[in-house]
Order: structure tokens, then C-alpha cells, then sequence
């Protein structure tokens, strides 16, 4: 069972643009965002403290990227991670760094929530993770891998709630889970299309493993023309198959990519019963 949460998120200098710090009821964990801009004349005290942080990138693009390290004191990484890329031994711009200290941390227990990081993030594939390596063997007790995970879990909330899902994944599906219900689940198969997606609070998700009309796209228009094809040539398709869960803003979006031309996706995503998307959300409104 979820319990409801407590954040308290303060505006260091009275505005969004600039540093904020992010923390939990009754927990001795802290966040601080902090633009690439305000780190080299920033004093506050808890940015130079044992920690891990975030690097958030935008590539060339349009797509999102993050580095992921911890540190013993974090501004002096943050300023050496500044020097390389001045220096051109750093090939990525960062813009925004998210750093999360607590008054317990030390070397070990910052590798170890590191390389926990860089797994969940890489698995989660919502951005491009930049971290080469991590220390994965580090030595812990029992006790403090589980004090370790629970830190885990407050910065996946503090780090979502400043707005960068990188934690998160698009879906949580457990295809092995028995009884699963498969009742929000919708399906489009027409021709040689077949996907299955749902609908979450970030829009539409059509799931791995969907077969793509492989003919050609019939007019649609240039927006989404270009949507589907820099999905087919992102490396997410693969022999008209999707190989990862992929997040749409709607349905309909989702509908004109498995399908090659334009579709409404309310009225083409049915499911397991034959209804449509739009009879099933009319009939949760009432209309």
C-alpha cells in the first residue's frame, strides 16, 4: 500500500530558473537542483558533501541524456566535470545538475546507490545514460543495502517531483505476473498491424514486441510523418517490430505509427471485450 508523502521544495533565490532544494518528511536525505551556470560562485555548505548526482544533457537530437556519479564532495566534481568539458575531455553539455546528499553517506554507500542508479535508469530507458562504469561489488551489511534502498526510493520521488522522470519506467509490466489484469489493455490488428498498448497519466504506451504496417506511410502529416519515421530508424523498431515499450502523447499518435496513415485512436484501439477506446472512456464519463 502507497502512503501519501510530504515534500517541501524551497526556492533558493525566488525562482524556478534557479537553485532549489527538494526534501522528505522525516527523512535525512536532501535534494538540491542547481543550474551548470550558478556552480562554480555557489557556497552553500550542502553541495560540497558526500553524494550522487544527476547530469542532465540534450543531445543534438532532441533527446534526453544524464550522467550519473557520486562523489565524496560534490562541487568539486561537479567543477572538475566542467573543466573536462572545456578541455574537451567531456564530449556532453550538461545544463541542470540534481545532487542528493544525506548525513550518513560515506565512499562505500555512495559507489553502491551509484551503480543502483545507473542499473535502474538504464533499465527504466528513458534517457541515454552517459555513466561508463561503476564500482559493482561493493562490500555492504545487510542492513545497509536495505537503508540504501529505501534512499533509493526518496530520490526517485524528490527527482520525478523536480520534473526528471529518468527513475521511472515508461510502464511497470510484469509478464509473468499470474492474474494480471489485462482489461485496460487495448489492441489494434489490421493487416499485417498488430500492437497492444495502454493508456498512463503521460499519455499512451504501445508495448514491445508490436508489429509495424511495414508499407508506405499514406498522408500524413509532416509532423507525424517525422515522428514515425525517427521512431523506425531510433533503433526501437526492428524488422517492423518494436523492441521496447514506447510512450506516445495519445493514442491517436500511437494508432497512425502502428498503422502508417491517419487513424482516430480512440475509435481504432479496442479492448479484449471489442470495445473501443472511446466507448469505454464515454462510458467512465458518462456520456
Amino acid at each position: 500500500m502507497a502512503f501519501g508523502k510530504t515534500i517541501e521544495l524551497y526556492l533558493v533565490n525566488g525562482t524556478a530558473d534557479s537553485i532549489i532544494t527538494a526534501e522528505l518528511s522525516n527523512w535525512n536525505g536532501k535534494a538540491v537542483k542547481i543550474p551548470r551556470i550558478e556552480v562554480p560562485a555557489c557556497k552553500r555548505e550542502d553541495i560540497t558533501n558526500a553524494g550522487v548526482y544527476f547530469l542532465f544533457c540534450k543531445e543534438d537530437d532532441g533527446s534526453d541524456s544524464v550522467y550519473i556519479g557520486e562523489a565524496e564532495n560534490i562541487k568539486e566534481r561537479l567543477l572538475q566535470h566542467i573543466r573536462d568539458n572545456q578541455a574537451e575531455r567531456e564530449q556532453y553539455y550538461w545544463n541542470t545538475a540534481v545532487l542528493f546528499t544525506g548525513a550518513e553517506l560515506n565512499k562505500a554507500l555512495i559507489r553502491y546507490l551509484e551503480n543502483r542508479l545507473v542499473e535502474i535508469a538504464r533499465k527504466s530507458n528513458r534517457y541515454k545514460v552517459l555513466t561508463k562504469n561503476t564500482y559493482k561489488n561493493t562490500v555492504m551489511k545487510e542492513s545497509q543495502v536495505s537503508a540504501m534502498e529505501e534512499f533509493i526510493e526518496n530520490i526517485t520521488i524528490l527527482i520525478n517531483a523536480l520534473g526528471y522522470k529518468v527513475l521511472e519506467p515508461i510502464i511497470t509490466r510484469d509478464t509473468d505476473q499470474k492474474g494480471t489484469d489485462k482489461s485496460e489493455e487495448y489492441h489494434i490488428t489490421v493487416g499485417t498491424a498488430k500492437a497492444t498498448g495502454v493508456v498512463t497519466s503521460e499519455g499512451f504506451v504501445v508495448y514491445k514486441g508490436a508489429v509495424i504496417n511495414s508499407g508506405t506511410a499514406k498522408g500524413l502529416s509532416e509532423a507525424s510523418a517525422k515522428i514515425r519515421d525517427s521512431l523506425l530508424s531510433s533503433g526501437k523498431v526492428k524488422d517492423w517490430i518494436t523492441t521496447e515499450d514506447i510512450l506516445f502523447s495519445s493514442s491517436s499518435p500511437a494508432a497512425v505509427f502502428v498503422l502508417g496513415y491517419n487513424v482516430s485512436g480512440p475509435q481504432t484501439w479496442k479492448n479484449k471485450d471489442g470495445k473501443t477506446l472511446k466507448e469505454v472512456e464515454e462510458s467512465k464519463t458518462g456520456t
